[in-house]
């Protein structure tokens, strides 16, 4: 009976050393500096998540980047679709997940252009998201079909004054770029046409092959194939500068109507709070590969502009055009569903 209590008090010691012990491994581990997890970054599969059906140009970028990433890095780089709600659900999903690198969002414009057009996001792209690299931007064309003889933005202008209210002119969804750009040119030249939207840029294609509608702003990357073909006409696109794969189609910034500066994007981004190293980390294996060879190559073939760069370079674009943005949907009144 008298060993029982120090034995009982040796066990007691024992044990709250064992629990000293795993605290103090767990507190160092928690606290190891960033780059200490850069070096160890990554060691297991990296997620990238596409906010957006398969199929699409954000897809389709984001899984070139996860192949090569994959290849540089050893590690298994998945791209997983998590598509509602305008891309909302994506991005959400992000926004919320652990911040250790190995969640990734492949974004497009829509993330900073929602903040304008919606009361409210269940997440705040600057609060919440962490840029990484801007990938391409994806150009916006003016476009009519070959049926029409309209040959140049003004001849389209001059049609449109001439029969208010009915020509119609197509968008790939309500709210999206396509709708942006559409009504801030019926604000800038003065003109009423009749806002019809699709269901993404596919079916919006059939309709203006069909000369179903008058006119068009459509991404190049749908819109690209059936220009070469001749089926469609481009009239002028959208950005600050000419492409150089499309050098005789005008900016419509040249042709006298401002405020379609604010181009399309796709673009990287982790949860915030994400290690700054594994960031950079992160952000400078992607634009190695956005700038390589291959990389150049496989963002071209579906007309997207490769771009790169660093975290911050992309984070002073997100706020430049969050301002374009909100300037955009002032003017034209437009609002989310």
């Amino acid at each position: 009976m008298n060993d029982y209590f120090p034995a009982r008090i040796a066990s007691v010691a024992t044990a709250a050393a064992i629990l000293a012990s795993v605290a103090a491994t767990a507190l160092s581990a928690s606290s190891q500096p960033a780059s200490a997890q850069a070096d160890s970054y990554p060691s297991r599969r990296i997620t990238f998540v596409v906010p957006y059906p398969a199929g699409g140009a954000t897809d389709v970028s984001a899984r070139l980047l996860a192949n090569k990433l994959s290849e540089a890095w050893k590690q298994p780089v998945i791209v997983e679709n998590k598509s509602g709600a305008g891309g909302v659900v994506g991005n959400d999903y992000v926004a919320k997940a652990q911040p250790d690198g190995y969640t990734v969002l492949i974004a497009i414009t829509q993330i900073i252009q929602a903040p304008s057009l919606v009361a409210t996001l269940p997440y705040d792209v600057f609060k919440d998201l962490a840029p990484v690299t801007q990938v391409a931007l994806s150009t916006i064309v003016l476009t009519v079909p070959e049926q029409q003889p309209i040959k140049s933005v003004k001849e389209l202008i001059d049609l449109a004054k001439a029969n208010p209210g009915k020509l119609p002119y197509g968008s790939f969804g309500n709210a999206t770029t396509s709708h942006l750009y559409g009504e801030l040119l019926k604000k800038k030249a003065g003109i009423d046409m009749t806002h019809v939207p699709y269901r993404g840029a596919a079916p919006l294609l059939n309709d203006l092959l069909g000369n179903t509608v008058t006119a068009a702003f459509l991404d190049l990357t749908t819109a690209g194939p059936q220009i070469k073909a001749g089926k469609i006409r481009a009239l002028a696109i959208g950005g600050e500068k000419r492409r150089t794969h499309m050098p005789d189609v005008p900016t419509l910034a040249e042709l006298g109507f401002s405020g379609f500066e604010a181009e399309g994007w796709v673009g990287v981004f982790v949860p915030a709070g994400t290690p700054k190293n594994i960031v950079q980390k992160l952000s400078a294996e992607l634009a190695r590969i956005i700038a390589s060879p291959e990389g150049v190559a496989g963002l071209e073939a579906v007309s997207l502009m490769p771009v790169g760069g660093t975290a911050e370079t992309f984070e002073s674009v997100l706020r430049r055009d969050h301002a374009r943005w909100a300037d955009v949907v002032k003017a034209v009144g437009v609002k989310g569903e």
